[in-house]
Parts: structure tokens; C-alpha cells; sequence
């Protein structure tokens, strides 16, 4: 049975180099995103008749959100560090930015939509300078996050 190039279109994975980050209001080509996780502390209990009822396992707390953002330095675009300096220069103000992650099909439309809650900046690496090397500048993001929240039908 032959198969209408919408349902192939629909059932085959998206490719991960397309994608949107936006910080706040401002879209910031990144390199990489990494860390986008949800994941839980499994908790063993057990009744004081455990050898009657069994063991159970069930849901913990959360682990906290890390998030890691890299990005090719460029000239006149300090974004980041300013943001980092803000937050840290005045810590009773919140400085905490939503994070939209957006994975896109080939016109640019947003199909999957990973919405960062609340991020909070706790490193900035500045990149590894070597003078036998002809690789982009590089700069990394640390983030800590409140929560994540996937959405498979943005916009």
C-alpha cells in the first residue's frame, strides 16, 4: 500500500540541526542545547509487612533542571554575560528568563516546542584558545531551571 507524501511526512522523525532558541524576547543562534530532561528519584518504600504486601516504587522528587547552552562568540554580542552579571549583581531581583526551544520542519514552522520555565544563569565558560587550532570560538551557558513543558502542537 502506498503511502500520501503527508503521511510520510508525518511519521518520520524530525531532523535535530533545525531549530529555534529564544531567551526571553530575543532569539539567540545557539550551536548546541543540551540537558532538556525531566527526570525523577525513584523511591523504594516499604510497609511494615513487607513480606506480606511487597516492595513498591514509586515516584520521588524531581531532579533540578540543568541546562546547557553553547554558542559561537561574536563581536558586540554580549547577551549572556550581561544577563549572568545582572542576576548575580542583584540577586533579590528576579532576573529569571522562560526559554523556548523550538525544533522546526524545513519552513521554519515550530513542530515541537520545549518551554524552559524560569531559568536562572549559573556559569559561563568562555572558550579554550589554542593556537594550533582553526575551530570557532565557543562559550557555554550553565542554566538551572524550574520546570520544562514539551508541546507537540506550538502555535
Amino acid at each position: 500500500m502506498t503511502q500520501a507524501k503527508d503521511q510520510i511526512k508525518a511519521s518520520y522523525p524530525l531532523p535535530v540541526y533545525n531549530y529555534r532558541v529564544t531567551v526571553g524576547d530575543s532569539v539567540i543562534g545557539f550551536s548546541e542545547v543540551s540537558g532538556l530532561n525531566i527526570d525523577y528519584e525513584p523511591v523504594t518504600y516499604k510497609h511494615g509487612l513487607s513480606f506480606v504486601m511487597g516492595v513498591k516504587i514509586i515516584p520521588g522528587m524531581r531532579q533540578p533542571i540543568k541546562l546547557t547552552l553553547k554558542k559561537g562568540v561574536v563581536q558586540d554580542k554580549d547577551f549572556l554575560s550581561k544577563w549572568l552579571q545582572d542576576v548575580y549583581a542583584d540577586p533579590f531581583k528576579d532576573m529569571k528568563k522562560d526559554i523556548l526551544i523550538d525544533l522546526c520542519d524545513e519552513t521554519g514552522k515550530a513542530v515541537v516546542r520545549w518551554k524552559v520555565l524560569r531559568a536562572l544563569p549559573t556559569k559561563l565558560d568562555a572558550p579554550t584558545f589554542n593556537s594550533d587550532s582553526n575551530e570557532a570560538a565557543v562559550e557555554m551557558l550553565e542554566l538551572v531551571a524550574h520546570d520544562i513543558q514539551v508541546d507537540y502542537h506550538p502555535e
